[in-house]
């Protein structure tokens, strides 16, 4: 089981205020859902205990720099939920008490929360969930999204392919829920790009690739054909690591491993992120994760938003949020805004290696009539997503 702290509630960055009635007391709940650790070959990399929540303190205490010129006061409540418990009732009882909510839940739980009565009036940011459904045709006029999309990190894949002239692709796919739907975003992306996809093979062995990898690797890939790239659909992070350097022939490997494209890494370096890892480590001990800068970014956004407007109701700062005025900066080199048509928040896609990122999507070349961020997952011709429009 991915563990979670024990605490129901705790409070950060509360910052006192002076001349109280001319100043904000600005209340985030945090929701975040326990959920089953999936049992894998290797034991090597544990999921952290606060995985996303010291991302979000990080972001109130952020927002509290700033705040405490403004007389704007920020606190965090943490709803952390067992697994087997009401995630639907603990966001009841957040909303019961704030109308800014940010979640670390489930897709389908998310869909839940945001259709509540309670939500109806509220502001929801999703920090971790990447069901590209969720910006489509199942999106909610209540929820953003400062995760990004399955589509937007397969897109950024596609256009470094492209970029590099790699346009023959095999994968291997493993059998876990995360690892299907990876596979399917992989070969749309291909589909969109115009990429070439081969053989695709399915990985079930039960067998321990610690011992037995470099004799069974290549066995199972000698039929893939050629190829230039290999792409692993392994999100579970099973066996992937297994497959590299293990391979018939020999061709780099991407997706789940390899060159990898992800919201964020410990390798990201420029653009003042440096600075970033540095304050997350000091606080946390550990690096920024994925989920971390997803929770960072939704809270920030919402500091971001008070500031501008120096107000705290969820309709203001939504509505700031959509508007052409807002920019978040989140240390990938260029303003990250939310897309007025789905929720989405537009946002490079570093392309990374364990040891050193790679390029950053969008890539030279791919050009848009109105943000070149709009290339990497659904563009506004193509969505689905009717609940933005008023």
């Amino acid at each position: 089981m991915r563990f979670r702290t024990v605490a129901a509630v705790w409070l950060a960055g509360l910052i006192p205020l002076s001349g109280h009635a001319q100043g904000l007391d600005i209340n985030v709940h945090f929701l975040r859902e326990q959920i089953e650790e999936i049992a894998t070959l290797s034991n090597l990399d544990p999921r952290p205990e606060d995985l996303s929540i010291q991302g979000a303190e990080l972001a109130i205490k952020d927002n509290a720099t700033t705040g405490k010129f403004l007389k704007h006061g920020y606190s965090l409540t943490l709803h952390d939920v067992p697994v087997g418990d009401d995630v639907v009732a603990a966001a009841k009882t957040a909303l019961q008490t704030s109308d800014l909510l940010v979640t670390d839940v489930s897709s389908d739980l998310l869909l839940k929360i945001a259709d509540l009565p309670e939500a109806e009036n509220a502001l929801i940011l999703n920090a971790t969930a990447e069901d590209s459904a969720l910006r489509d045709e199942a999106c909610r006029a209540n929820v953003l999204h400062t995760a990004p999309s399955l589509a937007m990190r397969t897109d950024a894949l596609m256009q470094y392919f492209l970029f590099k002239r790699w346009g023959k692709l095999a994968m291997i796919e493993g059998t876990y829920p995360q690892d299907t739907a990876y596979a399917e975003a992989l070969r749309y992306s291909a589909t969109k790009f115009g990429l070439k996809f081969g053989e695709t093979k399915t990985w079930a062995f039960d067998a321990d690739m610690r011992r037995n990898a470099a004799a069974e690797v290549p066995l199972f890939t000698q039929d893939l054909r050629d190829y230039d790239v290999l792409l692993i659909a392994d999100e579970a992070e099973d066996f992937g690591r297994y497959v590299a350097y293990n391979t018939w022939l020999p061709r780099p490997v991407a997706g789940s491993e390899g060159i990898s494209p992800q919201v964020w890494a410990p390798v990201v370096e420029q653009w003042g992120a440096a600075q970033l890892h540095s304050r997350f480590g000091e606080l946390a001990g550990r690096s920024m994760e994925p989920e971390d800068y997803g929770a960072w970014a939704a809270i920030r956004s919402i500091g971001e938003a008070v500031t501008r407007t120096n107000a705290a109701d969820a309709a203001t700062l939504r509505s700031y949020m959509l508007s052409p005025d807002f920019a978040l900066a989140g240390f990938k080199g260029t303003p990250q805004t939310f897309r007025d048509w789905n929720g989405q928040m537009r946002q490079p896609v570093p392309l990374v290696t364990s040891r050193a990122m790679v390029m950053q999507a969008p890539l030279p070349g791919f050009m848009h009539q109105t943000n070149e961020l709009d290339t990497l997952g659904v563009d506004a011709p193509e969505s689905s997503c009717t609940a933005f429009k008023e």
